[in-house]
């Protein structure tokens, strides 16, 4: 199944590509059919003649809404992830956003890309030619939302922030408001709600609460609001499939806790986690093992990982049977125990209640940000490296991924992107995008922690392993010796980019 997020590339063929739209009182209303739902796993609705009517009657948007309804463009510098310190071209995006309480603009993540110097980002409002420049005050790609900041009298003249609404119904009528491929006019789609469940958030691989609508949606769409009545019921950010038929939404709680913690913590994660992966218990014979009572719920742990404020505490087989004193249902109602726990702070402290060996134990666990091992850092900063005798080092990042389509696992792992010619790297040419395992027999945790490894060598030759049980030896002082040379003839500044 095929996940796209839905920021449009800025292009002189935009609007070729656009829908027949007819325009009345500065309003472009797309006239679209909605998407079978057979054989969608989500939900199955019945259409009958009366809801189709219900379809038909319910009211337009409100256009005052529409007013607080903004494009968004975004001018990228694109760096290399083969060679981070070098600059590609300069890309254009689009999208949508739209006004919050305190004179601030909500959009999606992965319209802006990043809070640096290399990002600029600028807002045109409804019906407006004036494009007004903006900053990011606050960015968080775990949830894919971000807060735009407009210092402009002009700009925020007659304009109303947008109040936000609870989960909606299965069936309620909602409409996606935005500027689709990067369109002047803004746009309408109607739709319905199909579905609430946790899901993936494409940009950081993090799974949050989402909703799915069943409304038409296009590159640009993104950031846009998603409207039922005279409320905000979420954000649009993704694209589920190849017809532009199924919207997926970031639901008013992940929105409201993201602004909360923006207006908190000066930190990007805002949403905790215990960092382990579990399992339903629904079988009556899994449960008789763990001895478990018919009237027991809960899951059962499967891993913990290291970074885990349970690493020690609680064990694999635990079966975690309430959070703060909230029973942890199993089943479908997992989506309850995941949606509760990200709805925590980090180093928030719960009391975890679990079942070991037929026994009852509680415990205080500190709860860790949530932040995916494929690290989503390169939004934020400049792109991290490390050149030893012309070996490129660099992290396992999403970019890199997207890039080479290289496997995705647990743990953050560090690539070789890059092999420059040298007399000391000869014969080691193909060891391009291989994995660094070890550094003279010790695991390599990270980036900053592999150059450790090599700048701290006194052994007279270097060896790292590699993956496909590769093999590579250098002599630690004549490359070492050839790195200064190496970077001198490349025009390279230094070594070295801390992430």
């Amino acid at each position: 199944m095929l996940f796209r997020s839905c920021v449009g590339m800025v292009s002189r063929y935009s609007r070729a590509l656009l829908p027949t739209i007819t325009i009345s009182s500065r309003i472009a209303t797309i006239v679209l059919p909605f998407a079978l739902t057979r054989g969608r796993k989500i939900h199955t609705m019945s259409k009958d003649e009366e809801w189709w009517k219900k379809i038909r009657k319910s009211p337009p948007v409100d256009e005052l809404m529409l007013e607080s309804v903004v494009e968004v463009f975004t001018d990228s510098t694109k760096y290399s992830k083969v060679k981070p310190w070098q600059t590609l071209n300069q890309e254009s995006y689009g999208g949508s956003g739209f006004a919050i309480a305190g004179k601030k603009i909500l959009t999606n993540a992965h319209v802006v890309e990043g809070m640096n110097d290399h990002i600029f980002v600028h807002v045109k409002r409804h019906g407006s030619q004036v494009k007004y420049k903006a900053k990011v005050q606050k960015i968080a790609h775990e949830c894919d939302l971000a807060i735009l900041e407009i210092d402009s009298d002009e700009f925020w003249k007659g304009m109303n922030p947008l109040e936000f609404g609870d989960i909606p119904p299965l069936n309620e009528i909602v409409y996606v408001v935005g500027y689709p491929k990067a369109g002047e006019t803004i746009c309408v789609t109607k739709g319905v709600v199909t579905g609430v469940k946790t899901g993936n958030y494409l940009r950081s691989s993090t799974k949050l609460l989402t909703i799915h609508i069943d409304a038409t949606t296009y590159g640009g769409n993104s950031g846009g609001p998603v409207i039922t009545g005279d409320k905000v019921l979420g954000v649009l950010f993704q694209i589920l499939g190849d017809k532009k038929s199924t919207g997926v939404v970031i639901p008013t709680p992940i929105i409201r806790h993201f602004i909360t913690g923006a207006e908190e913590s000066s930190h990007n994660a805002v949403f905790g986690s215990l960092v382990l992966s579990c399992q339903s218990m629904k079988n009556a014979q899994i449960r008789n093992h763990f001895k478990m009572s018919p009237e027991t719920t809960g899951i059962l742990i499967n891993k913990i990982n290291s970074s885990s404020g349970a690493h020690k505490i609680l064990r694999k087989d635990d079966i975690i049977l309430a959070i703060d004193g909230v029973p942890v249902l199993s089943e479908m109602r997992r989506i309850s125990f995941n949606h509760f726990i990200s709805m925590k702070k980090p180093d928030e402290n719960i009391l975890v209640k679990v079942l070991r060996k037929g026994k009852e134990h509680e415990y205080n666990i500190s709860l860790k940000p949530v932040k995916p091992h494929i690290q989503v850092q390169q939004y934020y900063n400049l792109p991290s490296y490390y050149i030893f005798g012309g070996f490129v080092f660099v992290p396992l990042t999403k970019s890199y991924i997207d890039d080479k389509y290289y496997k995705i696992t647990d743990e953050q792992h560090v690539i070789i992107s890059q092999v420059m010619p040298d007399d000391i790297n000869k014969g080691y040419s193909n060891f391009k995008d291989l994995q660094v395992e070890k550094v003279n027999g010790v695991k390599v945790k990270n980036l900053k922690h592999l150059r450790e490894l090599i700048e701290g060598c006194f052994s007279k030759d270097l060896r790292l392993d590699l993956e496909n049980d590769k093999v590579m030896v250098l002599n630690y002082e004549s490359a070492k010796k050839a790195t200064f040379e190496i970077l001198e003839r490349h025009n390279i500044k230094s070594a070295w980019a801390s992430e």
